[in-house]
This record gives C-alpha cells, structure tokens and sequence, in this order.
C-alpha cells in the first residue's frame, strides 16, 4: 500500500513539473507588444519597391520576406493582410487589414497617397490607433519616385480591391509561425531600403483620407479585446513612437558595471608599468655599456650581441 501511495505521489508531482514547464515556455515565447510585430518603415519600403497594389500585397505576404509577423487571432500562425484602396479627387486610401475569421477583419495601417494643385504627391504610413497608438505616422522620401505612382492618376485606372479571404489566399502563400520579436527585427530589416528616408510626423496631411478610412475602418479584433488597445497596454505614452524613445532611454541609463571598468583599468596601467620598468632597464645597461674601455668592449663584443638578441626576445615575449 505504501509503495502504491509513493508512486502515485511521484506521478503527480512529476505531471505537475511538466504541466509547470509548458506554461512557462508558452509565457516566454509570447509577443506581448503587438506593435512589435509589424515595421511601418518596412511597409513604407516595400510599397515604394512594388509596381502595384497587387504586388505590394504580394510582397507583404510573401513567404520569403516575412514582412509581417502579426498573429491577431492567437493561432500560431501570421495573419494574411489583404490590401484595398478606395479613391476620391486626387486622394488614394489603401487601407491594410489582417484576416481573422471569415469576413472578419482589423485594420493595422493605412497608406495615404494624395497629389496637390502643384502635381507634388505626398505619402503618409499611418499606423492604425489601436496597435500603435494615436498618429504614429511616417512619411516615405523615396530616392526614386514608385513605380505605382504612375498609374494611380491614369483615365483607365482600376481600383484595387483583395479578392482574398479567410481560407481562400493566392498559390504563393503559406502559413509561417511568429518569429521571436528579436528574430523578426533582424529579418525585416534586410527588406528596408535605407536610402530611402522616413520622416516621423504626428499630423495626418490629408483630410480626405481621413473621412475616406472613417466610413470603411475594420476594428473586429479592437471589438473582441478592447483591453489589448495600445493606450491600455502604455498608459504612460501616446504612440509607438514614444514608446521606443522611452526604451531607448531606459537602455542609455543601464547602470556600468564598474568592476568591468576597474579591471580594464588594472589591466591597462599594469601594461605601462611594464612598458616603463623595460624602458628604465635599458637606459641603465647602455649607460653601463657606454662606461667600458673599447678593448673590453672588443673582446666582449660576442656577449653583448648575444645578450642583446636575449634582451630582444624577451621584450617581444612581454
């Protein structure tokens, strides 16, 4: 009976321990700040590289970039983010929106492109407010003009509108798990053209646009958790963007570790005391060579060289 007891009491602290170990590692490998999870400046680049909207969405989904690593929907796999515009005057919306469900969806930016009296076109990343907050914007400057620039304003053009949906996606695309957010940093950014500049603003420039997203935004996801809003998950900033300045500033203030410094220090005075005792012994041996007739020198000419080629090898030693 005892041993029955013994080994049911193994068991179950043995299932504990286990049950124990899966929680945490699921804990640990949670991207808590969704924000994280999807670069604006990398979406900014991609849209400035791709002929259309249709390759643009191509490239944001695309396998081999790995552009996104947003999981809304919980189900260890990244969402698919379908593209579609909508057009008023000179104004062009195109709205960015990750699939969740069947017919369900969230916005998580929206591209803002609108040309002035002046034919200049001015291009805002707006990243939607409840991954990032309110106005965290950047305005592309493009070392050379997009390519989708050039048809955006043609008689014939033809709005773009995703024909994909939950379950029904391109032959390209496939599933992929989340990277960890350090993973997916150094990924993304091999995707970031850096002679391309991007302008962080807080304004949004066009009024159009903005009416425009008001009438379509999708907020499925901000519905189900309201909770998991950026303003709940940083009370004490606005944006993204201030909250990258506050963790650049947290970093910059990581106390030194002083015994690191001390012992470089040590190391670095040890080595010029060295160097110093070296220099003082060698002026005393010629000083002392120096004071010998030149017929003691003569007959000890053969010591001294091969003392000096000691001296030599010992100093190269040290």
């Amino acid at each position: 009976m005892k041993k029955k007891i013994l080994f049911l009491m193994f068991f179950f602290l043995l299932f504990v321990n286990t049950i124990h170990s899966q929680t945490r590692t699921t804990v640990n490998a949670s991207n808590s700040e969704i924000s994280d999870n999807l670069d604006l400046k990398a979406v900014a680049s991609i849209f400035g590289d791709s002929k259309n909207l249709e390759d643009f969405e191509y490239r944001l989904n695309n396998p081999k970039y790995k552009i996104s690593n947003l999981d809304l929907n919980d189900d260890r796999q990244v969402d698919y983010l379908r593209v579609f515009e909508t057009v008023k005057g000179n104004t062009h919306l195109i709205v960015i929106q990750a699939i969740l469900e069947k017919d369900i969806f969230q916005d998580v930016a929206t591209i803002e492109v609108e040309k002035d009296s002046y034919n200049n076109t001015q291009v805002q990343i707006v990243g939607d407010v409840y991954l990032y907050g309110n106005n965290y914007i950047f305005e592309p400057v493009y070392v050379n003009s997009p390519l989708v620039f050039s048809y955006f304003w043609a008689p014939n053009y033809r709005i773009y509108y995703s024909r994909w949906n939950w379950g029904y996606y391109p032959r390209f695309y496939n599933y992929w798990r989340p990277f960890p957010i350090y993973r997916y940093h150094r990924n993304v950014r091999n995707w970031i053209n850096f002679k391309n500049q991007y302008k962080y603003v807080n304004v949004r420039r066009s009024s159009v646009a903005i009416n425009l997203h008001r009438n379509i935004r999708a907020n499925s996801y901000e519905i189900r958790r309201p909770e998991l809003s950026f303003v709940r998950r940083n009370a004490n900033v606005s944006n993204r963007y201030e909250l990258d300045r506050t963790r650049n500033l947290n970093v910059n203030n990581r106390p030194v570790n002083n015994n690191v410094i001390n012992n470089r220090n040590n190391v670095r005075n040890e080595a010029e005391t060295r160097s110093t005792n070296s220099r003082i012994e060698n002026s005393r041996r010629n000083q002392s060579e120096s004071a010998v007739p030149q017929r003691q020198q003569n007959n000890d000419r053969t010591s001294r060289n091969t003392n000096t080629r000691e001296r030599r090898n010992s100093n190269s030693r040290g």
